[in-house]
């Protein structure tokens, strides 16, 4: 982890929130290699979701949750850790994570009785802080999803199964915020509510839970680095009839890169019971049919059913630390020297290719150098980098520790014989020449085919 942490910073991937002040504990920032691989990750996750089936739509709901959102859904009552203090050193821990009843930080057996502690931030909404105009961060993306079911159903016409896909931040006041951007206070899901007919959802929870083993294999997390966790009853989420959970190795330990819900018909059903109580309390005076309920019609019982969902929830961060994990790659070269190299899938790469020009004070070279940079760019591949610093070799190694699949060289060769340039590849390390003309296929069967 601390080799990971050290090469986050070095390179621009991963930075402390607001460093220059001390940093803000379980906060962090993405530089600008991080915040191109987080994108890519969320670009795969999207196009595997939304754009590659034809069951599932997408939304991007509001972080702000109306309060009653999340009395509702139960999250008021149950959304919460276990917290002890230590009487001695005053250090507060989940008392989940504590190995004894010794105080991890100065070894004292004063510790409190666990108290629950709410994980969700509040905030005000509107001018007067009166404890009446506040609003919920959103602990996570779910509840937005169900809220807008009616929406989505009224706009869209879906017929189960069908789901509803998104991408978000959201907020959970840790009580301790741990290894790096595992667990943090600030976040982002990538979040599924699939629904289906009831009585089919254990085979749908089966089926996704073999769909997301293979998407996370295709971003280079191979399967034998996951293990499966069928969470024990008496530790199910207050919603989940059953939960499988995807335990990766981070460098940390075995801990949970996704979970796999089935959420039943808890959460539709809870807004739709709670729904009517709102209007009847309201007086809102309307036909009380099935079209206020958050449910299906059925057209052969010709009945209102609300289905089940199976949800697969996965954060962009501990992706984001996995990927890197796997990616981390220490070489010893035939010199006696060491590289390290970060082995990135190349549609998740941050930098897809970085253009050097062999002399920056060749005026040919330089132009020509800049021109395959933009031709190279506008094939919408992801960023293309000009790299000028004049010594090549310091060039691939930084570009090793980048994750860049390929440096592509423009030389004397390249202006004043064949039109050719080399193409360095990043794993081999081998070198070959391309026609300028051939470049663009290159790339593009490279680089743009995403695995299947």
């Amino acid at each position: 982890m601390d080799e990971l942490v050290s090469l986050a910073k070095r390179r621009g991937f991963i930075f402390q929130s607001s460093d220059i002040y001390g940093g803000l504990q379980g906060v962090y920032d993405y530089g600008p290699l991080g915040v191109e691989l987080k994108n890519n990750l969320k670009a795969a996750w999207w196009r595997s979701m939304v754009y590659d089936r034809d069951d599932v739509e997408g939304l991007d709901a509001a972080i702000l949750t109306n309060p009653l959102t999340l009395r509702h859904s139960g999250h008021e009552d149950t959304f919460s850790d276990p917290l002890v203090d230590c009487k001695n050193c005053k250090a507060r821990f989940r008392a989940d994570h504590l190995e004894s009843d010794v105080c991890p930080s100065c070894g004292s057996k004063e510790l409190t009785e666990p108290r629950p502690f709410n994980l969700m931030f509040q905030t005000q909404v509107g001018p007067v802080a009166d404890g009446q105009n506040f609003a919920y961060l959103r602990p996570e993306t779910a509840q937005a999803i169900f809220t807008n079911f009616k929406n989505i159903m009224d706009s869209t016409s879906p017929k189960l199964p069908f789901g509803i896909a998104q991408i978000g931040k959201a907020f959970r006041n840790e009580i301790t915020p741990r290894n790096f951007i595992f667990r943090v206070r600030e976040f982002e899901q990538m979040e599924l509510e699939f629904f289906v007919k009831p009585g089919t959802d254990e085979e749908w929870h089966n089926r996704w839970v073999a769909d997301r083993l293979d998407w996370w294999e295709r971003q280079g997390i191979p399967k034998d680095s996951i293990e499966l966790l069928e969470v024990p009853g008496d530790e199910l989420a207050h919603y989940s009839k059953a939960t499988t959970d995807l335990m990766y190795r981070f460098p940390h330990g075995l801990e949970e890169l996704e979970g796999i819900a089935n959420r039943t018909d808890f959460d539709l059903g809870s807004h739709t019971k709670n729904q009517e109580e709102f209007e009847i309390h309201a007086q809102v005076k309307e036909n009380k049919d099935s079209n206020n309920k958050l449910a299906v019609h059925d057209l052969e019982t010709k009945k209102w059913e609300i289905p089940f969902v199976i949800e697969p929830s996965a954060g962009v961060d501990r992706g984001v630390l996995a990927v890197l994990n796997e990616a981390f790659k220490k070489e010893s070269l035939e010199d006696g020297s060491e590289r390290i190299v970060m082995q990135f899938k190349p549609h998740l790469a941050p930098i897809k290719a970085a253009v050097l020009p062999l002399k920056r004070n060749n005026k040919d070279i330089v132009i020509k150098a800049g021109q395959i940079k933009r031709q190279l760019s506008r094939l919408g591949l992801g960023r293309i980098v000009y790299e000028d610093t004049g010594n090549i070799g310091k060039g691939y190694r930084r570009h090793d520790e980048a994750g860049t699949p390929f440096c592509i060289t423009i030389d004397f060769q390249t202006i004043e014989q064949d039109g050719t340039v080399t193409i360095r590849n990043r794993d081999t390390m081998k070198q070959e020449r391309v026609s300028e003309e051939d470049l663009a296929d290159f790339m593009l069967n490279h680089i743009n085919n995403m695995p299947e």
